[in-house]
């Protein structure tokens, strides 16, 4: 399946989120969720993309549910624009607020955006492919060496939040990326119920 078939089949799926289509995209840090999510986003017309980074803050890794259900999932299941205010990782401040459209298809992409609170709303769970030393291996080389202290605390933090509530068994589909693109496989979740 093409990144463009993908994008054809969850355009053709039934809203989830009032008259919104909401794409999880899941995976460990440093799998290549936003890159993936930025390209599925181009071969869906321009589809908004919030990204889970711009909830999260120093303080608070994953207790940002309660923010986006504000400001992105309660407007939009409501047929309206929500909205952002991303936290600058360096300044360790949140900023001014940005739209998210309720466009017909929404990206949520980020560590944890198949999480239990999120699920009902998702049309579907994409999960990235990738194991997770490679993936931490992968987003330590991007970040460089003055994030270390931060990658040591985040992989502590990311293991216990899958160990209490995992995203990949209920996965849809997996992603695989390969040097020709990506592969997109079946999920454990998928069912003859549920096409992709």
């Amino acid at each position: 399946m093409t990144i463009h078939d993908l994008a054809a089949r969850l355009r053709g799926l039934p809203p989830s989120l009032g008259p919104v289509r909401l794409i999880g995209v899941d995976g460990h840090a440093g799998s290549g969720k936003s890159t993936f999510a930025g390209r599925l986003a181009r071969a869906l017309d321009g589809a908004p993309v919030v990204h889970l980074d711009d909830f999260a803050s120093h303080e608070h890794l994953f207790a940002w549910t309660g923010r986006l259900m504000t400001q992105v999932i309660e407007p939009l299941g409501r047929g309206e624009d929500g909205y952002v205010t991303p936290y600058d990782w360096r300044a360790r401040a949140f900023g001014a607020p940005h739209p998210v459209p309720a466009a017909p298809v929404v990206l949520i992409e980020g560590v944890g955006a198949g999480r239990r609170a999120l699920r009902p709303h998702l049309a579907r769970l994409l999960w990235m492919e990738l194991p997770r030393e490679e993936s931490w291996a992968r987003g330590r080389r991007r970040d460089g060496v003055e994030q270390r202290e931060f990658w040591d605390g985040w992989v502590t933090a990311e293991h216990a939040h899958f160990v209490t509530d995992p995203s990949r068994p209920h996965a849809d589909l997996l992603v695989l990326q390969r040097p020709e693109g990506y592969e997109v496989l079946p999920g454990p979740a998928a069912s003859p119920r549920t096409p992709a």
